[in-house]
């Protein structure tokens, strides 16, 4: 409906000779549904007073009296418009024909990388962005039209697994690699007990750095240890994504990456690129423009042993090779943001690949005290242990909700979970507030679900035709917000920010409710009840797949 508006406005503005590509926006004005204020624009291109180009501009505009109910320019430059409510109908017809909202279609191939957990290491808070950004990034290209393909990208030969397998052999010197039984549990103590170690122990330290370079380098021994730490970790990583319905196409690793170092080295020696500094081989991506200093790109250390950077180039080199994607978008900590700049630097530098390289970085999860979210012993939060307090806090809200079936409780700790997360902009910190995120009032996950469920019940079947009627201003509001969903999801997807349909969720159901508050859906006129029933039907089609679309699901009761 707004393309129509801007349409009929570049047009007139150009039957007047002015050049410009106006844009028009919702009005907070209260008898007003959009405005333009581009004519500040205009006066500095055109050296005239903004009421000037907009009173001939309006004068034109009158014209369209099917579309403009009211249109004037008030001082000190603004146009407000007020549509018809049959032109408001008519587009509200259209958008129902249309099961995917009338959203532009794009047929790019992009390749996503979220996930990215370490194998060995319990999935804490820290992960739990990036699978539930990533996996809504995903559904909303998907859902415009984009051939997507997920990556989980495991850290899998690191550091983390030179400290484990240590951990191991201290643990069974005298056992077989073959023999040496472990369990998830172990892994979960083994880690953390090794990792603090080597902070204070250099000769520890070392050695496990050591044994991290020989399993690269392919050792046997440590090989079928890796692939026992693999199975059991890599069980329970899918195990706790599965519970947050995050999807992927594949589970490829960072040891995937390393059976394209021959080929990639060989193109990176042809460009010329690689410089020896002290035994170790990296690669300058230092500009003169940059502000702040960018550090060059180590690909190998003096040692031999591979870094970060060595995967992420070998992860490039196989998705171009194997999927031609015309994008590539990171979804990581914006922490690793200098990491992205001098991969992306190597590779057009050397023009590796052609399409373009995304990094969404996004903030931290933090809580009431505004720091990093921590267990109160100070350690990292377990995902597992997030979920469980999140559950408990929900069933101990009311009591009906300790008698709520085990499959709807899953499906509501989800969205209390992802609901709180991608209400923000995902660049930003935010606190997660366990009590708060679970109470079905407020901007919540289940006060959507509530919403959806409390109208659902309301509605009845029929095959009735919308008419050209409004009957008041919650139901003209409600069906003007249920026209922005189209340029809502095209946003959303242009920019990679799946808080802009979080929050249009949340307006839409306020609005939703102050409907049905007002609208009394018994004992009216077949018409009018008609009427209500389209409206909310398409209401709840746009909450649900919305919902879907952030990687929720609905309930079937709460």
């Amino acid at each position: 409906m707004i393309e129509k508006i801007e349409k009929i406005f570049n047009e007139e503005f150009k039957s007047l000779g002015y050049d410009i590509t106006c844009k028009i926006i919702s009005s907070k004005e209260k008898n007003a549904d959009f405005q333009c204020d581009d004519l500040f624009k205009l006066a500095k291109i055109y050296h005239k007073a903004p009421i000037t180009i907009g009173t001939e501009v309006v004068e034109k505009l009158k014209k369209h009296k099917k579309i403009f109910k009211t249109i004037e320019c008030v001082k000190p430059g603004f146009i407000n418009i007020s549509v018809t409510d049959e032109f408001i109908n008519e587009n509200l017809r259209q958008l129902i024909k249309d099961k995917k909202l009338k959203v532009k279609p794009s047929k790019s191939t992009i390749v996503l990388d979220y996930g990215g957990p370490n194998v060995a290491k319990p999935l804490h808070v820290g992960h739990l962005r990036t699978a539930i950004i990533g996996q809504s990034i995903n559904n909303i290209l998907k859902f415009t039209g984009n051939k997507t393909i997920s990556d989980v990208h495991l850290g899998d030969i690191g550091t983390q697994m030179g400290q484990v397998i240590f951990g191991i052999l201290s643990d069974f010197p005298k056992q077989k690699a073959e023999d040496i039984q472990i369990t998830l549990d172990y892994l979960n103590k083994t880690y953390p007990k090794i990792s603090a170690l080597c902070k204070e122990n250099d000769e520890v330290r070392n050695k496990c750095l050591e044994i991290t370079k020989e399993l690269q380098n392919g050792n046997k021994k440590y090989k079928a240890l890796w692939e026992k730490i693999y199975e059991i970790s890599v069980k329970d990583i899918k195990r706790l994504y599965d519970y947050l319905d995050v999807k992927f196409d594949y589970w490829y690793g960072e040891s995937d990456a390393y059976k394209e170092f021959e080929e990639l080295f060989k193109f990176l020696n042809e460009k010329k690129v690689i410089e020896e500094d002290n035994g170790a081989k990296i690669i300058n991506v230092k500009e003169e423009s940059d502000k702040i200093n960018i550090p060059p790109c180590i690909v190998q250390k003096s040692d031999g042993a591979y870094l970060y950077a060595s995967s992420d180039l070998g992860t490039i080199w196989q998705r171009k090779r194997d999927f031609t994607p015309d994008n590539i978008i990171y979804i990581t900590d914006a922490r690793q943001s200098l990491h992205f700049t001098q991969i992306f630097r190597v590779v057009s530098k050397t023009s590796m690949y052609k399409g373009k390289l995304e990094f969404c970085g996004y903030g931290t999860v933090n809580g009431k005290d505004g720091k990093p979210f921590k267990t109160r012993s100070g350690g990292s939060f377990k995902l597992d242990d997030l979920i469980s307090s999140v559950k408990e806090e929900f069933k101990n809200l009311r009591k009906e909700n300790q008698k709520m079936d085990e499959k709807d409780l899953d499906i509501i700790v989800n969205a209390i979970i992802k609901y709180a997360d991608l209400q923000n902009d995902l660049t930003r910190n935010y606190i997660f507030d366990i009590k708060k995120f679970s109470e079905v009032n407020g901007k919540t996950g289940p006060y959507i679900l509530y919403t959806y469920l409390r109208i659902n019940k309301l509605l009845s079947s029929n095959n009735g035709i919308l008419s050209d009627k409004i009957y008041n201003e919650t139901d003209r509001k409600l069906r003007l917000k249920i026209l922005e969903v189209s340029s809502i999801i095209n946003q959303s997807s242009k920019n990679r920010k799946p808080h802009y349909i979080a929050s249009y969720l949340y307006d839409l159901s306020v609005l939703a409710n102050n409907f049905y508050e007002t609208n009394k859906m018994n004992n009216i006129e077949e018409d009018i009840r008609n009427d209500y029933d389209i409206v909310l039907t398409i209401n709840n089609y746009i909450l649900k797949t919305l919902l879907n679309l952030l990687g929720i699901n609905i309930p079937k009761k709460m």
